[in-house]
């Protein structure tokens, strides 16, 4: 028997929930299909096949936990058993016949033995004395050799266990609420994702000294330009030219300007980022995820829209790898796609930095003393992380961001 375990999945992802059986016992196998999904808390990741043959067995559910290392399914190579087993059934053999000969009563010296004919479980004639003497069923014990067999080291794994199990004290059982049948409800369980999103949502307000500073942009100028150069710009780059890369080039400019909005605190340091991959967020059916785009200061506008599009795309086809989302040393946010005015993004840690754009809305704006004028505006919102960034520098960061937005042409010079 083949066995498929987790592998390595990430250096900070060490289990995940079994999304989907892509084949089930019984189903052929070709070298390099894949047998299940897993979901982890950031990405849905495959498992495929090493080698051909026949899956025999599934050794959890959909919906079960598991981690890296555990053996989560049995492949029979193709042609018959496996080396492994043709290998081993000779010395069971030689075993069981061993301890059919020995006296009664007399502990055998072999490691193996073969599989009862009365239906009980596998195990070495060292292993049975040694679960007879301490007391534990056999039945209770789970073996790590792929044939089932129980060895003695097995049964001192499982006795382990259960005098760690009952130095812990029992958690206090929590009731679930009863619901009234007058008032209907339906119980969906969350997903990891949805989980993980909402762990480290409130650790970021549990950790950080989050605070948010706004301002306002007239995006006159801004929406002038697009217009102007929308359809030449299409043209010449196969991509539609949109707002996501003016804000990133205004915050990669701003964030040079104030670049402890480009740093983390680790321990007592702060790290000082001298790069610039900016996270953008994007909504899915599965929640949140931020995607990163890397070297953003090295793109020109061309290439930011396409791979901001090429990431959305990856987002919503669920093919977004943990490369994709790792890292990042800043994020925006826009909420003004799905009609949001105001609002307080929150840090998407370790980051201390968080822009929200909102819906650009008409609005009459006082052009002097005398004279006002309806302007398309937007509010803007940063977040920041008050332990290393102060309100002055905060401020500024967004003023910044104001001007360039503002004056668009200065975004050639200073992003």
């Amino acid at each position: 028997m083949i066995e498929i375990k987790v592998p390595e999945l990430a250096e900070s992802v060490t289990e995940g929930t079994v999304a989907q059986w892509l084949k089930q016992p019984g189903d052929q196998v070709n070298k390099g299909d894949d047998i299940v999904e897993l979901e982890t808390d950031k990405v849905n990741v495959e498992i495929s096949a090493d080698e051909s043959g026949t899956l025999k067995e599934a050794l959890f559910e959909e919906g079960d936990t598991v981690k890296v290392g555990d053996v989560i399914a049995m492949i029979e190579e193709a042609g018959g058993a496996s080396a492994s087993e043709t290998k081993e059934e000779p010395k069971a053999q030689n075993e069981d016949s061993q301890s059919k000969s020995e006296p009664k009563g007399q502990a055998s010296t072999s490691e193996e033995s073969a599989s009862d004919s009365t239906g009980r479980p596998i195990a070495s004639p060292s292993a049975r004395k040694y679960a007879r003497e301490k007391g534990i069923d056999l039945s209770e014990i789970s073996a790590r050799d792929p044939l089932g067999r129980i060895r003695k080291e097995d049964i001192e794994e499982h006795e382990s266990k259960q005098k760690k199990a009952e130095s812990k004290p029992a958690p206090a059982k929590q009731e679930k609420p009863k619901d009234d049948p007058a008032k209907p409800v339906e119980r969906v369980k969350m997903s990891r994702r949805r989980q993980t999103i909402a762990k480290r949502l409130v650790e970021a307000q549990q950790t950080a000294a989050m605070l948010t500073t706004f301002n306002e942009i007239d995006m006159t100028n801004i929406m002038e330009l697009r217009k102007r150069r929308k359809d030449q710009f299409y043209d010449n780059n196969g991509v539609k030219l949109g707002f996501m890369s003016f804000f990133t080039k205004a915050v990669i400019g701003a964030l040079k300007k104030y670049p402890l909005l480009n740093a983390e605190i680790q321990g007592d340091e702060i790290v000082m980022k001298k790069f610039y991959d900016i996270g953008m967020a994007v909504s899915t059916d599965d929640g949140l995820v931020v995607p990163v785009v890397r070297d953003a200061d090295r793109l020109d506008f061309a290439g930011i829209e396409k791979e901001i599009g090429n990431l959305a795309g990856k987002a919503k086809e669920k093919k977004l790898t943990l490369g994709d989302l790792q890292g990042g040393s800043f994020t925006i946010t826009n909420g003004g796609i799905f009609g949001s005015l105001w609002s307080t993004p929150i840090l998407n840690t370790p980051q201390v930095g968080i822009l929200g754009m909102h819906k650009i809305q008409m609005r009459p704006v006082a052009i002097d003393d005398d004279t006002f004028e309806n302007r398309p505006m937007m509010y803007v919102a940063l977040s920041y992380d008050h332990r290393i960034v102060d309100g002055k520098e905060a401020v500024g960061f967004l003023v910044k961001v104001k001007e360039l937005i503002e004056d668009p042409e200065s975004l050639l010079l200073e992003g």
